[in-house]
């Protein structure tokens, strides 16, 4: 039976932030299932696409329909073997949520591998899991790490940090970087 990953989304999460992980995860066999809040599968969430065209912060553009593909409220923690945080704008309202948190806490409590890329670490702060761990994220989700007890390094956005059982990427250039931490994490060897 392969692995499964619970991956967090939301209403205008980052386009590529959920579209290339999910891809990836399923091309080596990793079964994904995305969530939402409120929503069930079958039913989409529209993705942004963040982007820098010289002003002082990114711009936000409509991107695809990403299709849900579990019901939100259906989720079994123990069926699952980590967890893959998306970015985007659905970070800060998905936080919202209590049912999200307790799902993130589950991950740290039982020590399984954890993957939250730019905006995603919101949803660790606003969980209370980041107290001692060093790790990346957006510049400007930094403060919020420090000021949840943790210690945020301004890394290149094509990089990755891991600190026990959570890998962090500051922004979609560094998927490469978080999904093999992700992989070995998980204990997957990719030989080519």
């Amino acid at each position: 039976m392969s692995k499964r990953i619970l991956m967090l989304a939301g209403d205008f999460v980052e386009d590529y932030e959920v579209m290339v992980p999910f891809q990836a995860l399923k091309s080596i066999g990793l079964q994904v299932d995305v969530v939402c809040p409120d929503k069930k599968a079958g039913e989409v969430v529209p993705t942004a696409v963040h982007d820098f065209v010289g002003d002082q912060t990114y711009i936000e553009l409509r991107g695809h329909n990403f299709v849900l593909n579990k019901n939100f409220d259906e989720v079994n923690l123990s069926d699952y073997d980590g967890l893959y945080v998306c970015g985007g704008r659905a970070p800060e309202y998905i936080r919202l949520n209590e049912k999200v948190l307790d799902y993130t806490r589950h991950f740290f409590n039982e020590n399984k591998p954890v993957a939250a890329i730019c905006h995603g670490i919101q949803i660790l702060t606003a969980a209370g899991v980041l107290k001692g761990r060093t790790l990346t994220a957006y510049v400007a989700v930094g403060p919020d790490i420090n000021l949840a007890g943790g210690t945020w390094k301004n890394i290149p956005a094509d990089a990755a940090i891991v600190d026990g059982n959570l890998v962090t990427s500051p922004a979609w250039p560094g998927h490469p970087a978080i999904l093999k931490e992700f992989y070995q994490l998980l204990g997957i060897s990719i030989n080519i």
